[in-house]
């Protein structure tokens, strides 16, 4: 009985909470109320508002809150934004400011010459990233495990996903997203299944499959970088026949690779161009994040690496393939090479050769808070002009893409 009481008790606590936008609208009426700070201390954890890390968003609205002496400054994006504003005379400050969506941002707080606090990857989410009233939601399959012939003695669990439109009679399109257990979570970070809804309701994304799948385990031993970041045909294969001969046994999925996608982020994103560049049969879309196309799993004469990769763009035969890649200037430098620079040299082999490709280009680290914000933007790019009366295209680079220059570094971060 004492157990109940205490959970009852939790649930009804938890259900006073205000919510996140209840929060920011309480932040932009009320922003020196004593009202606020009940909300920001129940919804707030103190140790977040102690060392200058709390914030609380919901698309492009922002509310930022930190305990301090003295009155604080907000930077965003190394820029002077605001001074917060005390809080019901206490020592918390506050203050609501509205951020570009569709991309991540970076804070921290000045007092006087101390600096202090803050965060870097904060998502600004474009609305198609919410659920959206009267759009229908699909329906994720319960974890399903495949024991790999290909990779001997692995085992690798994925999800599929049916959207509401999906007729058996009529052959969908398909999209594998590695690292498929970052995207089931509807309202997690990526918040890709309330995208997936919103572009085809609205008619910017064709009815699909989607399947999530996650990097397989061989005993206790992680099997992520030998199948995503090896440049060879071995993944595409295991994916091809394997995985999707067990999902086309189950749905009516078009076989042309001008109706397939394939994602990824870090060696996930790699793992995406290195499938579709093996198998353009295959895959004819590609959606890499934050790409690792480094030496991870270069072995000097034995095996290549993704290191290789703008160089194999630009002497090996043209793939018609579509890309999409994000990065950002803050993202990882390690012995492994530099992933900002190999980025702009994917782009840059891609524009040369004449590819239908994006780069997204940014301020992030080497995290997904970027492409994850603008994600109903790439998806929407990624499947352009999709006709399902169609079973190829030749890819073409778009005008606005030929007429601009190779990307450059303009500057550095020291003299």
């Amino acid at each position: 009985m004492l157990f109940l009481r205490v959970l009852l008790l939790a649930l009804c606590c938890a259900c006073a909470l205000p919510a996140a936008d209840s929060l920011l609208e309480l932040a932009r009426e009320a922003p020196n109320s004593d009202k606020l700070r009940i909300a920001i201390e129940a919804r707030m954890e103190e140790s977040s508002l102690t060392d200058g890390t709390a914030y609380t968003s919901e698309g492009e609205g922002f509310l930022f809150a930190v305990r301090s002496a003295s009155q604080p400054v907000l930077y965003v994006d190394d820029l002077r934004r605001a001074e917060l504003q005390r809080v019901a005379a206490t020592d918390l400050w506050a203050t609501y400011q509205r951020l570009s969506p569709g991309t991540s941002h970076k804070f921290h707080y000045e007092v006087g010459s101390r600096r202090f606090g803050g965060r870097n990857d904060l998502p600004a989410y474009l609305p198609d990233c919410y659920e959206q009233q009267g759009v229908p939601q699909g329906n994720l399959s319960e974890k399903k495990v495949h024991r790999s012939a290909i990779y001997a003695g692995t085992e690798s669990e994925y999800w599929i996903y049916v959207p509401a439109q999906y007729n058996a009679s009529r052959a969908a399109t398909l999209m594998v997203w590695q690292d498929g257990q970052n995207h089931i979570n509807r309202n997690g970070s990526a918040r890709t299944l309330n995208v997936i809804d919103n572009l085809i309701h609205q008619g910017r994304m064709p009815v699909g499959i989607h399947v999530f799948i996650s990097p397989g385990m061989k005993g206790e031993r992680r099997m992520r970088s030998i199948q995503y970041d090896t440049v060879d045909d071995t993944y595409a294969r295991f994916l091809r026949d394997e995985i999707l001969a067990d999902i086309q046994a189950e749905f009516n999925i078009r076989p042309d690779a001008y109706s397939r996608a394939i994602a990824g982020v870090s060696s996930g994103g790699i793992c995406a161009f290195n499938v579709a560049w093996h198998q353009p049969d295959q895959f004819s879309r590609v959606h890499s994040l934050i790409g690792s196309f480094t030496s991870i799993q270069w072995r000097p004469g034995e095996l290549e690496g993704g290191n290789v990769f703008p160089f194999k763009v630009r002497k090996e035969a043209k793939r018609n393939i579509r890309v999409w890649l994000q990065d950002g200037f803050e993202d990882l430098e390690n012995n492994h090479g530099s992933w900002p620079l190999q980025n702009i040299q994917m782009a840059n082999s891609l524009k040369m050769m004449g590819y239908d490709y994006h780069l997204s280009w940014g301020n992030g680290t080497h995290n997904q808070a970027h492409g994850n914000a603008e994600l109903p933007r790439s998806l929407a790019w990624l499947w352009r002009g999709y006709d399902p009366a169609r079973t190829e295209q030749v890819f073409e680079q778009e005008a606005v893409e030929k007429d601009k220059p190779l990307w450059r570094v303009t500057g550095l971060n020291r003299n």
